[in-house]
């Protein structure tokens, strides 16, 4: 995230809270997986508040967040609307399910043999992982993640995934370098929505 280890760790703590809240409200079994996200992303958040931390570089606390940025959300979110789509979207959703298994495979094969270094800018944190065809790797993340949103059938996740997708274009453009680590921030602040979602599910 941008500025520094107290504002991730502030907005770490925050969104986790959000999500502690998402989780409490659950009403149905299959809406959990998406009520926890706003838990891994502030989570994650609090993991690059060591990154900064520890000035960057090539530790734990910096693996740990390439590892839930990367592979990990990449899985996490397709499957979370899978579970929480309405029956009729069930089909369509297989299609970004299985083009994010097949990117998290490759990002954490990735992880696996090569370094993943973390780089203070200014205000901004740039990680760099050194991937084979990063277009296209991109290319399935984003499908796997807003493009599982964009096609729940679900208002209130199609809205979700709307401001993502806002967030991964606004973010791109200003910082490309470290596009990742703040479009990742403006995905976890955006999970206030997602608690909005929960409060409005209906009892199964």
């Amino acid at each position: 995230m941008c500025w520094s280890a107290t504002a991730d760790l502030v907005a770490g703590a925050g969104i986790a809270a959000v999500g502690v809240a998402c989780v409490a409200r659950v009403r149905r079994p299959g809406d959990l997986p998406l009520a926890a996200l706003p838990l891994l992303l502030g989570a994650h958040q609090i993991v690059e508040s060591a990154v900064w931390d520890a000035g960057g570089g090539t530790g734990p606390a910096t693996v740990v967040w390439a590892v839930i940025a990367l592979p990990l959300l990449a899985v996490w979110v397709p499957v979370g609307v899978l579970c929480a789509a309405p029956r009729h979207a069930r089909r369509r959703l297989l299609i970004p399910l299985a083009v994010g298994l097949v990117t998290a495979t490759a990002l954490a094969y990735a992880l696996a043999v090569r370094p993943v270094r973390a780089e203070i800018r200014g205000h901004t944190v740039g990680y760099f992982v050194d991937l084979s065809q990063p277009e296209l790797l991109i290319a399935g993340y984003l499908l796997a993640t807003i493009g599982s949103l964009l096609l729940s059938g679900d208002r209130g996740l199609t809205l979700f995934g709307v401001l993502v997708a806002v967030g991964a274009l606004i973010t791109w453009a200003m910082w490309q370098i470290e596009f990742v680590s703040t479009w990742c921030a403006f995905a976890a602040l955006c999970s206030v929505v997602l608690f909005g979602w929960v409060r409005r599910r209906p009892p199964p």
